[in-house]
């Protein structure tokens, strides 16, 4: 165990007092909240290279046990590290060593090459800046350059949706728009808990292929019309949503019923797994009470694969694949 192998003690007894301060239980469930959850557990991986490529390893076989083909796993390089390129004091790390963002990345890379060998997956990186934390963002360009050749697909930002007013737009959009110029595929949260001018924001200056929620999309008529007609992708992830406040507990309100009845493009997700204790079954399944039937959640599978950062060719093999499995009629819905 990691915590003991590098002296690290916990107040707890049990598992299952542990998990109390790791897994959300009790509210306020908040995104704020969940973002504190990871104080708890982020010290003990952060700096550790074993710790980093077994979790990584197992995201591996989660992903299998769980009937996932395809996935994109996204992280913040930096929050791993505990050595800063920028001199920095690492963020999680309880003390300094010789693990750089750079390192991490190749870490997890290694993890999961063996982890899409061994299970027969196909496991790809998105690496994510950090609202808060604008200097990091043009580092994390330069590693998705890097690490294009070794599945890394592209870039995110995440910890909060990119508030002008609060964070400093400048930095982060001047990275985005390079990633851009260099083919790195963009992804942006936005619209989760903030109001549907963040999703303007990704589309316009962070140049952004999908959308990491988005439910406030709603919110704005015309802005809904203009992601129904570019087939903007919606990264949708029910339980979260729901549970986050991010829309209302009213499930027959939620956003992805107008988007099915518009036809607009979203595939379901899974969002912090460990901290949420759910994963992509679950979300499925609530999907299903939800109202949809069988016909809707194979097509979202399809939007996925569709809208995936996977290459041409490993793209239209998922897409094949997908076909001999469920039929060809989803490739037209």
């Amino acid at each position: 165990m990691a915590p003991k192998r590098r002296g690290i003690h916990f107040p707890w007894e049990t598992t299952e007092e542990l998990k109390s301060h790791v897994v959300m239980t009790s509210p306020p469930y908040t995104l704020q909240a969940l973002l504190d959850k990871f104080n708890t557990f982020m010290p003990v991986v952060a700096g550790d290279r074993d710790a980093i490529y077994k979790l990584a390893y197992d995201f591996c076989e989660d992903s299998m046990l769980h009937n996932v083909y395809y996935v994109e796993a996204r992280y913040s390089p930096q929050l791993f590290a505990n050595k800063m390129t920028n001199g920095e004091k690492p963020p999680y790390a309880l003390t300094e060593g010789d693990i750089t963002p750079r390192e991490v990345v190749s870490i997890i890379c290694d993890a999961f090459e063996k982890g899409s060998k061994d299970f027969g997956i196909i496991v790809k990186s998105i690496l994510c800046c950090v609202v808060h934390e604008p200097n990091w963002s043009n580092e994390v360009v330069e590693l998705c350059k890097e690490f294009q050749s070794r599945g890394v697909v592209a870039i995110d930002i995440t910890c909060g949706d990119l508030d002008p007013k609060i964070h400093n737009k400048e930095l982060h959009t001047r990275a985005f728009q390079q990633a851009s110029k260099l083919g790195i595929h963009r992804t942006v949260h936005a619209g989760e808990n903030g109001p549907a001018e963040g999703i303007k924001l990704a589309l316009d200056e962070m140049h952004a292929e999908r959308i990491g929620h988005g439910y406030k999309v709603v919110d704005d008529p015309d802005l809904y019309e203009r992601c129904r007609k570019e087939n903007i992708h919606f990264e949708v992830c029910p339980i979260s949503s729901v549970k986050l406040g991010s829309v209302s507990d009213d499930l027959d309100k939620h956003p992805l019923h107008r988007f099915i009845d518009d036809e607009v493009n979203f595939s379901i997700s899974t969002d912090d797994p460990i901290v949420l204790d759910n994963n992509l079954t679950s979300d499925y399944e609530m999907v299903m009470e939800m109202g949809l039937d069988k016909d809707h959640v194979i097509a979202t599978i399809f939007h996925a694969a569709r809208s995936c950062f996977a290459s041409p060719e490993e793209k239209e093999q998922i897409l094949a694949d997908l076909v001999k499995v469920y039929g060809e009629k989803y490739m037209k819905m």
